[in-house]
């Protein structure tokens, strides 16, 4: 026996020995021991929460001084000696009054036009004094939703970006890219709040999760922020593609067609980002091979199939409308027939149809679309 192993022993004997002796007159030694593990357990559960609530607080607090050393260097930038000089939030009351704002405006109030928001920044950037940065203002969800935060400050670094890579504006924050890891840990924070929402989706859904889904798709597709994201996020990335899919395939209440709908248009937006439609559509193929190879050992629709039959026409659905966007982008995203998926449906493509055409029409005239778009976006590579 090692060293370790016999103090691990004799610690647990200790142990034993000191409940045995201190326990109450009244109670044997199971039930006390059991008292105090339930005690130990309350406390740990206790700071467990602590620690999260402090880790949110810096992790906002990250993202205020992101912001904050960002509209810095953007109100520097009509003095040509500037370099981006990092500061702290409390250099500007201005910027941290504007940050501390929820951003969330909860009238009925229009959204700002983007065209307007730069209108106004660019009248804003006067030498002297600086003013506060204009952000737009957005309809999102309460600030009881711990994700808006979240949301926010990531709404506000898009915008941001956006500014900087425009006309006379047009600003180099790379000196900032150190600071990226505050996006990528907010991007896992929010994906981890829309897997858990999409798992036991609710109808109607609110705005905010389509605003969600918009706004990790613009980060993505960011050239910039997506290599920092994608190093820390891809697993959960690809997580949030999988639980959107079993979503639409696993629904069988009566108006699953309506939340289908949505989540089949949250999947394209997704897919609108040339770096997820590959594995997209490889995860779509997927599902759609291995339910032609169900269906061509049957004569017709059974009954335990029924509802997995309909649902995968959200799925065709959504196949064409994220291929038709390869084919007119010049397949960016490197869709071939390297990919097993789709090296598979298009080997038993054409002796699929002819199989199964007689029993199910409907189903091989999508598998014949499918081949056709997929075959396109083979020739404009």
């Amino acid at each position: 026996m090692d060293d370790q192993a016999w103090y691990l022993r004799t610690s647990k004997l200790a142990l034993a020995v000191a409940i045995i002796r201190s326990k109450p007159a009244d109670k044997s030694s199971r039930e006390y021991t059991e008292h105090l593990a339930k005690v130990v357990s309350e406390q740990e559960s206790t700071w467990r929460s602590k620690v999260e609530a402090l880790e949110t607080e810096v992790l906002q607090l990250r993202q205020k001084l992101l912001l904050s050393r960002m509209c810095s260097g953007l109100l520097e930038t009509g003095d040509p000696s500037s370099q981006f000089q990092a500061q702290e939030p409390s250099s500007s009351e201005n910027t941290l009054n504007l940050l501390e704002d929820s951003g969330c405006d909860l009238s009925n109030e229009q959204r700002s036009e983007p065209s307007e928001m730069s209108q106004n920044f660019v009248e804003s950037c006067t030498p002297t004094p600086p003013l506060p940065l204009p952000i737009v203002r957005r309809h999102c969800a309460t600030l009881e939703n711990p994700l808006s935060s979240h949301m926010q400050f990531l709404q506000h670094l898009l915008e941001l970006k956006n500014l900087t890579e425009s006309g006379s504006l047009k600003t180099d924050l790379s000196h900032f890219e150190n600071d990226f890891s505050t996006v990528s840990h907010s991007v896992c924070q929010l994906l981890d709040g829309l897997i858990a929402f999409y798992r036991k989706p609710k109808f109607p859904f609110s705005s905010f999760w389509t605003e969600a889904v918009n706004t990790l798709a613009g980060l993505i597709s960011d050239c910039n922020l997506s290599n920092h994201i994608l190093k820390k996020c891809s697993k959960k990335l690809e997580e949030f593609e999988k639980t959107l899919l079993q979503v639409i395939l696993r629904s069988n209440h009566i108006n699953r067609f309506q939340v289908q709908h949505h989540v089949s248009q949250s999947l394209v937006t997704l897919g609108s980002c040339s770096l997820l439609r590959k594995s997209i559509i490889s995860q779509l193929l997927s599902e759609v091979n291995s339910f032609t190879d169900i269906l061509g050992t049957i004569n017709q629709v059974q009954a335990s199939y029924v509802t997995h039959y309909e649902n995968i026409f959200s799925l065709f659905w959504v196949m064409e409308q994220l291929l038709q966007k390869e084919t007119q982008e010049g397949n960016t995203s490197g869709i071939g027939p390297e990919d097993q998926e789709i090296q598979k449906f298009l080997q038993k493509h054409d002796e699929t149809i002819f199989q199964l055409s007689d029993a199910f029409p409907l189903f091989t005239f999508y598998l014949w679309r499918l081949g056709i778009l997929l075959n396109s976006v083979e020739t404009v590579k």
